[in-house]
Order: C-alpha cells, then structure tokens, then sequence
C-alpha cells in the first residue's frame, strides 16, 4: 500500500473509484444473469425503484444511513414487490408486464413522496437516490486495520461476496430452475423459494449500490451485462464469466471517460455496458446480427445456385441449347446481384461452363441438379398422392421444399409414393446413384 500512499489524491480517488464501480457492477450482473434467464428483466427493474419507500422508511425509523436499516426496509419492500407482482398476475388475472408496471411505479411514488416529506428529518438526498455519487467514494473511508477503505466498499463488498456464495451453494437450484421451475419442483427443488431468494439478492444488491449509481442507472448494471452474455453464450458458467467481465470493463474504461469527459461516472459506465451490448448484438456468432445476416445471404445464394442448377439440368432434359449468357441465366431467376454472385460461384466451384454463348453443366453440376431436381419430383409426387393435392398445385410448394430435404428424406419420400418412375406432370424423375 506504499505505492498508493504516495499517489495523489485525485489518483488514488480515481483508483477507489474503479474499484468500488467495478464491485458494484459484478455483484449486479451476477444477479442479473439469472433475472434475464428468467425473463424477468422487468421485475429487476420494479425492484430497482419499488425498494425507494423502503430505504425512505428504514431512514425514518433509525435515523442514520446505518447499513443495516436500508438493506432491512430494501429487502422488506423487495420481497414485497415480488409477491405482489405474483399476486396479481396469478391470482388477479392481471398481465404480468401490466402488473410489474402497476407494482413498481406506486411504490416508487410513494418513495419520492416520502422522500420529499422527510427530507428535513434525514440526511437523504434524491439526486444521490436517482443518479448515485460513485465519485466521491474516495472522500468517505473508513478504517479497517491499518488500512483506510471507501465506507461504500464495505456495504458492496458483503453484498458481492453474498451474491457469490450464493451462487457458488445453490448453483443447480438456480440452474434448473431458472431454465425448468416445473423441472426443479419435480426433482423436490423449492422453485416458489427460489424465487424469493433470487429477490431477495436483488433488493439487497439495489440498495447496496444506491449510493453508487442510483436507482435508475442500478438497472442497466442488473441487465445490460446479462444480457450481453447471454447473447455471447449459451453456457451459464460462461455467461456469469462474460457479465463480470463487461462489468468490470465499464467500470475501469467508464471512469477513464467519465475523466476525460468531464460526466456522471455512473452515467458513463452505463453507457459503456450499454455499447458492450450493441457490440454483442451485431457480433455475436451465433445471434448477433451480422451473423444472422450472413447466414441468412449464404442461405439465399445457396437457394439461387440450386435454382440455377435445376433450370440448367431441365433444358438438358429438354434438350433445349439455348444461347444463355450470365444477364439472360441471372433475370432467369428473379434478376439481380445475387443471381450474378451465384453464377460466379457456381463457375468457381467448377459446376457449370461456357461453351461459346451456351451455358452447361459440369459432371459434378449435374449431379447436385439431379438430386435436387429428384427432391422437387418426389415431394410433388408425395403431395398428390398422400395429401391429395391437385397436380397443378404442388409446383410452388415443391420448389421451396426442394432445397432442404437431404438424401435420406429423400429415400423415405419415394418409398412412400411407392417408388413411383413419374411425377404428377408426366416427367421422369431422376433416380438416385
């Protein structure tokens, strides 16, 4: 601790700074986790501003921003905010969206009004209540030992190491449940206490991080981080191991810029979780948008060459030679750049030629235009005969099949139409190699 003595006190505020942000996020996104995986992401957030009455009350009845009192009232009203959601959605009828709305935004009313009543009788201040005072945590220590800590660590930290012991002891509790409560309540799990328990986390993680980042900026650090990770993995442990890592970078990169910026700290770590998110929804490999995109385009030109193909298989069966250039094959099917890029594919791939102004199939082109020809026949032929559709119906819906029934379907589709050599128009279809 010499090192730190000897840095300023703008540095070493900036350092406490960083580190209680980073607490506070972690101990939010842990809970938060399992508030996404639940789709519960709302009633995070009803907790986040229906425990305001009870922090309010706590203050009246102790007088002092003692700890205990505002994590008591915090979880009191928490736990509350949760039954009566559940009360009213279950026993009510009411929507359960409609329901966390109707809950959290009477209480947290009730909250500023009392707020406002008793300011003169607490030291409570509703700028600090609404966005948090996370950079003056280096200017209120206390001594541990030797040691001098920010007081707001203590609360953050007991909160921090709760949240982990929890998880760490109840990991296939919350596990099952958060994915199968009907699951957990069959293998003897409580679901029903489960569920508060994981409430209860999340009144206590709220008020514990009032004074850093208020009551409306602790919802994006419950959310955000989760919900990032979520979309980054499907594996819990690794989605916890991603929210502490946003969460931990919003608050070291989000205290730079809040720096630099001369802004809320709070405020900019949001900001910062909040661009993690974005970056998670465009990137992500397997939901992020750009990737979902691309399989959706090598989805498409994969459609458009196999049409290619099977167009190009039935002039052979037709022998039609037909001056055909890439323009005339491209507006053949539908026109434009991704008939082109198709061609080209199919050219660089090897399954078609030019032959003067002539476009053919190569060996290996007319084997997949074959077996994809083949899938559009015998799904025709099974459409009229098993489903009695009249021929001229089967034609549409045998050309979107066709790209997706593989070599076994395919075996299965002409063992039910009893091997049958022609389709329901007269043509041969192709028999397997």
């Amino acid at each position: 601790m010499e090192w730190f003595n000897h840095l300023s006190l703008d540095a070493q505020n900036d350092l406490w700074v960083i580190a209680v942000g980073a607490m506070t996020n972690t101990a939010c996104a842990l809970v938060g986790c399992y508030l996404v995986l639940r789709r519960m992401s709302l009633l995070g957030d009803a907790i986040s501003h229906a425990v305001l009455p009870g922090l309010v009350v706590a203050f009246v009845f102790s007088g002092s921003l003692s700890v205990v009192p505002m994590f008591v009232g915090a979880l009191l009203v928490g736990l509350l905010t949760a039954a009566l959601t559940q009360t009213l959605h279950r026993q009510v009828g009411v929507p359960e969206d409609a329901s966390m709305g109707v809950v959290f935004t009477s209480l947290f009313a009730l909250g500023v009004i009392l707020i406002k009543r008793y300011a003169h009788r607490v030291d409570l201040d509703p700028d600090c209540v609404l966005y948090g005072l996370l950079e003056f945590v280096g200017f209120n220590l206390i001594q541990i030992g030797p040691y001098e800590f920010p007081r707001a660590m203590l609360s953050v930290g007991l909160v921090l190491a709760l949240n982990t012991a929890v998880i760490a002891i109840f990991w296939k509790e919350l596990l099952i449940s958060s994915f199968d409560p009907a699951l957990a309540t069959t293998m003897g799990f409580r679901a029903g206490l489960v569920h508060y328990v994981l409430m209860a986390l999340v009144a206590l993680t709220t008020v514990a991080s009032f004074e850093q980042v208020g009551s409306i900026l602790v919802i994006a650090m419950l959310i955000v981080p989760g919900a990032a990770a979520h979309l980054l993995t499907d594996r819990l442990s690794r989605m916890l191991g991603i929210a502490t890592g946003i969460a931990i970078g919003a608050a070291v990169i989000g205290q730079a810029a809040a720096v630099w910026l001369n802004t809320n700290t709070a405020g900019t770590m949001a900001a910062l979780a909040g661009i993690a998110y974005l970056a998670a929804a465009l990137g992500s490999p397997r939901y992020g948008i750009l990737a979902v995109l691309a399989r959706n385009f090598a989805s498409s030109i994969r459609v458009v060459r196999e049409d290619l193909l099977a167009m190009l298989y039935r002039l052979e069966e037709l022998n039609i030679e037909r001056a055909m250039g890439w323009p005339e094959a491209a507006r053949a099917v539908g026109g434009g750049l991704l008939p082109r890029l198709a061609l080209f594919s199919l050219k660089r791939r090897g399954d078609i030629r030019r032959d003067g102004a002539v476009l053919r199939l190569t060996d290996s082109g007319r084997s997949q235009a074959k077996l994809l020809v083949r899938s559009h026949r015998l799904w025709e032929a099974y459409l009229v005969q098993r489903l009695g559709l009249p021929p001229d119906h089967v034609h549409e819906p045998a050309t979107r099949m066709e790209h997706y029934i593989d070599r076994g379907f395919q075996e299965k589709l002409a063992d039910a139409v009893a091997q049958s050599p022609l389709d329901p128009h007269g043509r041969d279809i192709p028999q397997s190699d």
